[in-house]
């Protein structure tokens, strides 16, 4: 009987071991891949993306070209359960709204990648698309990843640098 209850404290230990170590692997990758796009979005500074069709001041792109940037995320296992909690009584989402502006702000990144990969200097008509990948559950409720696509018109301006 006593051999019983060590092998319970030593599940329960166990299982709060793997939670932790779990959470703050989550947390620090997180916190990586944040300071990678700090980075990222800094070196594509110079690189305008907007929602118009032209920029002010530019003159007529000597080169367009289709360009994008796709990325596909889920959120991880402790913020699902947080977020199970949260629909139970209602209002925001907080944890999928951090992973969808990642996501986001990653699709963007890699849209202007593909551009100054191209040798293009600005990227207009900027659009972001979103889409459910999967179902999680078995009844088809919940969301296993979603895809976030950047597309715009990539353009080389005359007497850019």
């Amino acid at each position: 009987m006593e051999d019983q209850g060590y092998e319970i404290v030593i599940d329960i230990l166990s299982t709060i071991f793997l939670i932790v170590c779990g959470y703050v692997v989550g947390k620090r990758r997180e916190m990586r891949h944040l300071r990678e796009l700090d980075r990222k979005e800094a070196e594509l500074l110079d690189m305008p993306a907007v929602p118009m069709a032209h920029i002010a001041g530019a003159e007529r792109p000597e080169r367009i070209a289709l360009v994008e940037g796709s990325v596909v995320v889920s959120i991880d296992y402790f913020k699902r359960v947080i977020s199970s909690l949260v629909q139970i009584f209602g209002g925001r989402i907080d944890a999928y709204e951090v992973v969808l502006r990642r996501a986001r702000r990653e699709a963007i990144v890699r849209m202007k990648e593909d551009a100054r990969s191209r040798g293009l200097d600005a990227v207009v008509c900027v659009r972001l698309e979103t889409s459910r990948l999967a179902s999680s559950g078995s009844r088809g409720k919940g969301t296993a990843g979603v895809e976030v696509l950047a597309f715009g018109t990539g353009v080389s301006l005359q007497g850019a640098p």
